[in-house]
């Protein structure tokens, strides 16, 4: 494997034991950690649902971007978690950790493109990626997996929960967290292509104009963190299912700086305006996962430096069970 590849960590999954009885399990028990070095992804029986949990062990990205560095914890993280959470999808399923990609030579590029090619396998696989973050450089390694990958290519559009457009053009230290959409819009310019784009939760006071404008000459849609509330919920709805429409596959990510402070405080840019992870911002996500159309996601941010109580760390998790319920109902 790649020398970005490290193996999953079995020793993670632990929890509390209710007996042998399938109806009984958490996910420790049904997770399988996984070493590539010594056995590949089982082949997939026709119809069969699985998923993959892989983490990105980087906040390079976030350095680069002057960020609180400390999400390359954020895959241990969230992993410990989701460990004890029940059961409720189909027990049939294969769920295999894999590892994680780790970016500990500050060479980003080389890591984001070891992610791209296992995100790129697990997908031709007929495996869903469920990749745990680590900064949001994820997102360009994420994509540039789904547009390496033969089920997928190009056929995509990106939704993304966030306070920020992350579509800032790389600086002097190349590309970072800030700018893995900014690289998506550019190379699908290159290519005579349409940028697919639907920012949700942006903030005003965290995008500069310049950031706004940049968004707009790439032909990004963009909803406010001012209009996650119940009034606006119908029309939050109905745009988020216009955007899914245009396109047949969906890439997902969350930043966790989405959220108001007190409910994310693990973070490596805090927004004490953020939105709430409430039934408003819930309907919202299960309009995206209910599409059937998500083809991959991440989650990204969780700064265990920073956190409280374990609180973003148990959201990230719930956010990662709603996604594993739908994959794998």
């Amino acid at each position: 494997m790649n020398q970005y590849y490290y193996p999953a960590n079995p020793h993670i999954w632990r929890g509390r034991n209710d007996g042998d009885d399938p109806s009984a399990w958490r996910w420790h028990q049904v997770v399988k950690c996984l070493d590539l070095d010594k056995m590949a992804l089982p082949a997939l029986k026709e119809g069969e649902k699985a998923a993959v949990i892989l983490g990105f062990a980087s906040d390079e990205g976030v350095r680069r971007n002057k960020g609180r560095t400390g999400a390359v914890a954020g895959p241990t993280a969230l992993r410990k978690a989701c460990a004890n959470f029940p059961v409720h999808f189909d027990t049939s399923s294969a769920v295999f950790d894999i590892g994680d990609i780790v970016c500990d030579d500050q060479n980003l590029e080389a890591a984001q493109a070891a992610l791209a090619e296992l995100v790129s396998a697990i997908l031709d696989l007929g495996y869903f990626p469920l990749v745990l973050g680590g900064g949001h450089e994820v997102t360009y390694a994420n994509v540039s997996g789904i547009k390496q990958s033969k089920s997928v290519g190009d056929n995509w559009a990106a939704i993304n929960f966030d306070a920020h457009f992350d579509i800032r053009q790389p600086g002097v230290e190349g590309p970072s967290s800030g700018t893995g959409f900014y690289q998506l819009a550019e190379e699908a310019r290159a290519a005579g292509k349409a940028f697919h784009y639907l920012a949700l939760g942006i903030q005003e006071n965290s995008n500069t104009k310049l950031l706004f404008d940049t968004a707009a000459a790439f032909g990004a849609s963009y909803i406010p963190g001012s209009d996650f509330h119940l009034d606006g919920q119908n029309k939050l709805i109905q745009s988020i299912g216009e955007f899914i429409d245009s396109r047949r596959h969906v890439y997902l990510t969350i930043c966790l700086d989405v959220f108001a402070a007190a409910f994310a405080p693990g973070v490596s840019a805090t927004a004490f305006n953020g939105i709430l992870p409430d039934q408003v911002f819930l309907a919202a996500l299960r309009q995206v996962l209910r599409s059937g159309k998500v083809v991959s996601f991440d989650i990204a941010e969780l700064n265990p430096a920073f956190d409280i109580d374990s609180r973003t760390a148990k959201l990230a998790a719930s956010l990662v069970f709603e996604v594993m319920q739908q994959v794998l109902k």
